[in-house]
């Protein structure tokens, strides 16, 4: 379980992290070679969604996308400055109860 939230948060940082760089190179004018460490972040946040304690590929990536929300929103405070608002923080919660609810919810066989 506790390998799950480190993988789900590493992959969240590698994500937005590979996205960022993508992000700097054709919409800040930044050097093409932005684009070799964020394929690189890529391929790790890849790598670390399979590391996740689930059965099925998809449930794993429809909870990482409430993870990935909420990443996303202390991305924008740390790394771009602007801090996020109430319906910002809101969105983000119920995504992540939802992503709760989609990993740990009881199961038939």
């Amino acid at each position: 379980m506790r390998l799950s939230f480190l993988a789900y948060g590493g992959a969240a940082l590698a994500e937005i992290a590979g996205c960022y760089a993508f992000w700097a190179w054709l919409r800040l004018g930044k050097s093409p070679l932005w684009v070799v460490p964020g394929l690189i972040a890529l391929a790790i946040f890849a790598y670390l969604l399979t590391l996740i304690e689930a059965d099925q590929a998809g449930r794993t990536y429809a909870a990482y996308g409430g993870v990935y929300i909420a990443s996303a929103l202390v991305w924008l405070w740390a790394a771009e400055g602007v801090r996020p608002d109430r319906w910002d923080l809101l969105g983000a919660a119920v995504c992540l109860c939802g992503a709760a609810i989609i990993l740990f919810g009881p199961r038939t066989a």
